[in-house]
């Protein structure tokens, strides 16, 4: 295994370049080789790291690694027989702040790995791993008084006092915080380097966190804008999708259009044409005492995969009947008997007689807009007229949260420069509604948004993000 200086220095240096855009090689005497594609940048970082141990595994002794990453900078030592050593790790302390644009291609700074073999290997030092957390201990003792200080200044003795038992608890300790599972600190741990989470991973895990509550009583949440084509129902779907999800809890996606309604054609239907009449027309029977839960199957359509309901609105042709404000709130009854969440999407009208019953059931307000002006005209008319009734309205208004969406399907087709521009609209709309609202969030394209049926798991891993902090902004308001 032992090597001479002069073999080290003979033999060339090896990078492992992986970048933000979905590319990465490894470069060993200025010949390329490319990284295997993935699914994910965890993906590409798995695979350069696979090839320096490939090459240590050529050269049949151990090489040092410097890794430069976006989440922070260290050392490792990979042996060839897969073992790998953690020399030092330093999570960056600088992070992008919140209104920085996003990493592009164009400008994306690459992280670069730099290898060079070990000199003949020395008995193996024990491997620096990262301490794990230390749980602050609380201090027992309540925090003094103004009083107690100044006696204590004074040098004068405090008498101790007997505390009742009501007010102390052993329990002080934090909860163990679970080991990294993303980026390069998640492929150290599962080599068996426990390491800690990023920032973002924890931000994740806490927006998960959030979305997985159960609240006291029932939840409504009503998703508008007065304009068609502003993403109301992918956001219904993807709202219902998330929160079914991750919560457990019984939630049901409504189509309340004051005819026929497009929900129905974005997601699963079941083995029935019944709708939101035949609920209606049924209720009496539904809102029994001696109904069994299970009933509720027979007028809704199950996502079988994203484990929502669906209750269509009426898609007879020849039907004219147009639902009442008394019709909405008993379906409404009917639904938060069976259902802690119901989201509701909504028609264009918003002097609608059921369009404004449904604001008065309505928790959370939701507004989606695309990033087209009328689009977000039509949204911001929708939050002035609610704010101008007062009252409930007004605060839902000024409780909503907008999701701008950059979905549209004309962008496959688009340029370098549409795109920069499409972008620069979508940020230029957000920063224009977050003076008015509690929460704006913005969703990047993807074309599984655009036509047909809607799934989760199809979206593309940043979509699923984006609409995950989207989520836990709407549940943020219960």
């Amino acid at each position: 295994m032992g090597t001479s200086p002069t073999q080290v220095m003979a033999f060339p240096s090896i990078k492992a370049i992986v970048r933000d855009n979905g590319t990465a090689e490894v470069v060993v005497a200025g010949n390329s080789r490319i990284v295997p594609a993935g699914e994910s940048l965890q993906d590409l970082r798995n695979n350069a790291l696979a090839l320096v141990v490939g090459e240590a595994q050529t050269l049949q002794r151990p090489v040092r690694v410097q890794i430069e990453d976006p989440e922070g900078h260290g050392e490792l030592i990979v042996h060839p027989d897969n073992k790998i050593e953690s020399v030092s790790y330093e999570p960056r302390t600088a992070r992008r702040r919140a209104g920085a644009p996003a990493t592009t291609p164009e400008n994306a700074a690459p992280a670069v790995i730099e290898t060079t073999p070990l000199p003949a290997p020395e008995p193996a030092a024990k491997p620096v791993e990262t301490a794990p957390v230390a749980a602050a201990v609380a201090d027992a003792q309540p925090w003094p008084s103004a009083a107690s200080e100044a006696t204590e200044a004074a040098g004068e003795e405090v008498a101790p006092t007997r505390r009742s038992l009501k007010d102390t608890s052993f329990l002080v300790s934090a909860p163990a915080l679970e080991p990294a599972t993303q980026g390069w600190r998640g492929a150290l741990t599962r080599l068996g380097l426990r390491m800690n989470p990023s920032d973002e991973e924890l931000s994740e895990r806490e927006d998960i966190r959030t979305v997985s509550q159960h609240w006291p009583g029932p939840r409504t949440i009503a998703v508008v804008n007065r304009k068609g084509g502003a993403n109301k129902t992918p956001t219904v779907v993807m709202l219902s999708a998330i929160l079914a999800r991750y919560s457990g809890a019984a939630t049901v996606a409504w189509d309340n259009n004051e005819s026929q309604g497009t929900l129905g054609w974005r997601t699963e239907k079941g083995s029935h044409d019944r709708s939101v009449l035949d609920l209606i027309d049924s209720s009496t029977e539904l809102l029994s005492p001696s109904t069994n839960a299970a009933e509720i199957a027979k007028f809704v359509h199950h996502q079988t995969a994203d484990k929502f309901d669906v209750l269509r609105s009426d898609e007879n042709d020849e039907g004219d009947h147009e639902i009442t404000a008394e019709e909405v709130d008993i379906a409404h009854q009917v639904l938060t008997r069976y259902y802690r969440l119901v989201v509701m999407d909504s028609g264009n009208t918003a002097r609608a007689a059921n369009w404004r019953r449904m604001i008065d059931h309505t928790n959370q307000l939701v507004v989606p807009v695309t990033a087209i002006e009328d689009r977000a005209e039509a949204a911001r008319l929708t939050l002035q007229t609610l704010e101008s009734r007062g009252g409930h309205d007004a605060e839902l208004a000024r409780n909503a949260v907008v999701i701008v969406s950059e979905s549209t399907d004309a962008k496959r087709s688009m340029s370098g420069d549409a795109l920069k521009r499409a972008k620069d609209e979508a940020e230029r709309i957000a920063k224009g509604f977050e003076p008015f609202v509690r929460a704006v969030v913005r969703i990047p394209y993807d074309p599984a948004l655009v036509n047909g049926p809607i799934r989760y798991e199809a979206l593309q891993p940043a979509t699923q993000r984006a609409w995950l902090a989207a989520a836990a902004a709407v549940a943020n308001g219960f």
